[in-house]
């Protein structure tokens, strides 16, 4: 029966999710209701799929889980299956964390849509989103697997476009529904030529389909459709993903969507990238050549590097976020790319150590951004504006906002004791042991990446010292910020949900890579469990015959006793000292104003200029003058900077693909004849490319 446990809970939160499906869409015309329904599913489903997922992966085994069908096919060729093995089991994990704490933050984010937007719609594309992408992790053949992705990829347009009265919104939704769709063609085309190689053409499709034949399919695959597989997959789900150069969509749809739905896109959907590339890459494809693993740690280190370099220029908060979501898929792909090359030197155990620091990474940067989502979306409602130059002050009039999105800044910092530490420092372990085991030239990039991990985390340190201290500290720079309010008491809860999920793998990661077991054995065939933790004492280590191991509760302990130290001190040399309290100093002006505060663009400038060649600045200054040039009487000043890929790869391509269409207008001339034509020479070269 305990085996039974996780497919019941499963099933049972597919029916929650439902029920805020239809429940949203029937109660649309009453917020409340519709709220309480919508989003009462959704955590109910989040709750249910957490357990179902965690006691799986408790088990620890990689044994074959048994496959059950979700509902009745009304087609011949077309099964739903499913099948909860432990990487799919991981993946549902993050799914239903963030369902719990955003459907917990929602209670009280919707308010601020009530009588303008059909909130219950809104809750019905979040229960759909959820529903989704639980599907894509657990489905069980290719079919099924790309009929969720489909549905996954339509609601997420839906919930980008949801404030579609807005020419941004609607711009943003339709870049990503194009780019969306170019990667779900390569997804095609890269399991047509899985199933070519299955040898099962003749048989039923639904069992060809079956993701159990496509088990290291690739050893039997020859050396060219199996590179050209690759090449698909990692275009079809590195869009997904948002990697460098694919990433154009990410920036621009998740600023403009709700910020619970922003939550859910970075969180959820863009680990549907890193899902499909660790099933096809360690489970389909078998044993890489080496220029596989060397092409993803490259594109991994590329989009770590430019993702944060490109956040440190944003002044919109919920973009600068985007751009280190392109930033944290890159250092998820850095592992995942030793992994892949430690697989092909034959060195189990370090790749086994290299996936599980990007699945940890995966998980963390799913808890943790999720949580500045939430607290840019607490910030947006309170201020109406994602500009941080309109902010300031808010740390007295938002605490507990301010206190949750510190603690994402310091996660996503990578700073101990919290989770981005950990994961970081087992990344770092990785390619650190990368060097010394394999002896090609290209062994050179596992310092040279190790490197540029640590300029990444330098300049997100940089970046959310500059994104913390714009938006809560000094003084308000708009009237809305000064009179901004601590939000509803339903989304602070949210948001302390996944400050507690920081802090939890942070502090006790040793206990969390138990869970990871099951998947060392299902992918490497090593125990996790047993080579890369060492639990006693709390101690996390690389390998069991390394010297580096590292204790974050340790750290934390140690903080904490210290702390009173300073006070102590303070104590026993401020007896019987005077005290004297006066204003700040303010250059000697009557009184210190917003205008004389750092602004995001002042902090930024220095990186601007290291940079000036990535970026290409440009700044235009306007001043109006009062009776003389010395005495300017305002002055305006505007800077910009260049999207590398944007203005030099994607518009070339956009006019001269319309440049070309123009031209092909010349086909469609109106004859019947001519159309007819077309179709014979059609049928022509398909025979032929048959025989």
């Amino acid at each position: 029966m305990l085996s039974k446990l996780p497919t019941l809970l499963l099933q049972a939160a597919f029916g929650a999710y439902a029920v805020g499906i239809v429940g949203g869409l029937l109660t649309s015309r009453r917020d409340r209701v519709a709220t309480a329904v919508g989003f009462g599913g959704s955590l109910v489903g989040g709750l249910l799929a957490a357990v179902a997922t965690v006691t799986a992966l408790a088990s620890g085994v990689a044994g074959p889980a048994a496959a059950f069908d979700l509902a009745p096919s009304l087609l011949p060729n077309l099964r739903l299956s499913l099948k909860l093995d432990p990487l799919g089991a991981f993946f549902v994990l993050i799914v239903s964390l963030l369902a719990v704490a955003v459907s917990i933050y929602s209670f009280g984010y919707v308010r601020g849509y009530y009588g303008r937007k059909n909130v219950g719609v809104l809750a019905a594309f979040c229960n759909l989103m959820l529903l989704a992408t639980t599907l894509v992790f657990a489905a069980a053949n290719a079919f099924f697997f790309l009929l969720a992705w489909e549905v996954m990829a339509l609601t997420a347009y839906c919930l980008v476009s949801f404030e579609h009265e807005k020419s941004e919104t609607r711009n943003a939704g339709v870049l990503f529904f194009v780019m969306s769709h170019i990667g779900t063609g390569c997804l095609i085309l890269g399991f047509l030529l899985l199933f070519q190689s299955t040898g099962l053409a003749g048989q039923d499709v639904a069992s060809a389909y079956s993701f159990d034949n496509f088990h290291f399919l690739g050893e039997r695959m020859p050396p060219g459709r199996r590179d050209a597989a690759f090449v698909l997959f990692l275009v079809g789900f590195g869009i997904k993903a948002g990697i460098v150069p694919l990433h154009i969509w990410l920036p621009e749809a998740h600023p403009v969507a709700p910020s619970n739905a922003s939550a859910l896109l970075s969180g959820v959907l863009i680990k549907t990238g890193i899902y499909g590339l660790t099933r096809v890459l360690f489970d389909f494809l078998g044993t890489p050549p080496n220029w596989w693993g060397v092409t993803v740690l490259t594109i991994g280190t590329v989009s770590a590097v430019l993702g944060v370099l490109y956040a440190l220029m944003e002044h919109d908060l919920k973009r600068l976020l985007a751009y280190h979501s392109i930033e944290n898929i890159g250092i998820i792909l850095m592992g995942l790319g030793a992994s892949l090359m430690f697989l092909h030197t034959g060195n189990p155990l370090l790749a086994t150590l290299a996936l599980i620091a990007g699945l940890y990474h995966t998980i963390n940067h799913a808890v943790f951004k999720a949580l500045l989502f939430l607290g840019a979306g607490a910030v947006h409602q309170a201020t109406h504006t994602r500009n941080m130059e309109e902010m300031g002050g808010l740390i007295k009039r938002m605490p507990w906002t301010a206190f949750c999105f510190l603690v994402g800044a310091v996660a996503i910092s990578a700073l101990p004791p919290l989770n981005g530490f950990v994961s970081e420092w087992l990344t770092y372990q990785s390619l650190l042991q990368g060097f010394g085991s394999t002896e090609s030239l290209v062994r050179i990039l596992f310092p040279l990446s190790g490197a540029m991990l640590a300029l990444t985390g330098a300049l997100a340190a940089a970046c959310f010292v500059k994104a913390f201290g714009i938006t809560f500290l000094a003084q308000p720079r708009s009237a809305p910020a000064a009179g901004a309010r601590e939000v509803a008491p339903s989304m602070i809860l949210g948001m302390g949900l996944l400050v507690a999920a920081c802090l939890f793998l942070g502090l006790f990661p040793t206990t969390f890579l138990r869970l990871f077991r099951g998947i060392g054995l299902q992918i490497t065939g090593v125990d996790i469990f047993n080579q890369t933790a060492l639990l006693q004492g709390g101690l996390l280590g690389s390998l069991p015959d390394s010297s580096a191991t590292v204790s974050t509760l340790g750290m934390a302990l140690t903080g904490l006793c210290l702390l009173p130290a300073p006070l102590v001190l303070w104590l026993w040399f401020s007896r019987g000292a005077r005290t004297r309290i006066g204003p700040t100093w303010d250059c000697g002006l009557r009184g210190l104003t917003p205008s004389m505060e750092y602004t995001a663009t002042g902090f930024s400038k220095p990186i601007r200029m290291i940079f000036k060649a990535l970026f290409r600045p440009r700044r235009e200054v306007q001043r109006e003058y009062d009776y003389s040039p010395y005495f300017a009487k305002t002055l305006r000043f505007e800077s910009h900077i260049e999207e590398a890929f944007v203005s030099r790869v994607y518009r070339p391509l956009n006019r001269t693909i319309l440049r070309l269409s123009r031209r092909m207008r010349a086909l469609q001339a109106g004859s019947l004849q001519a159309y007819l034509i077309y179709i014979f020479v059609t049928l022509i070269l398909l025979l032929l490319f048959a025989l």
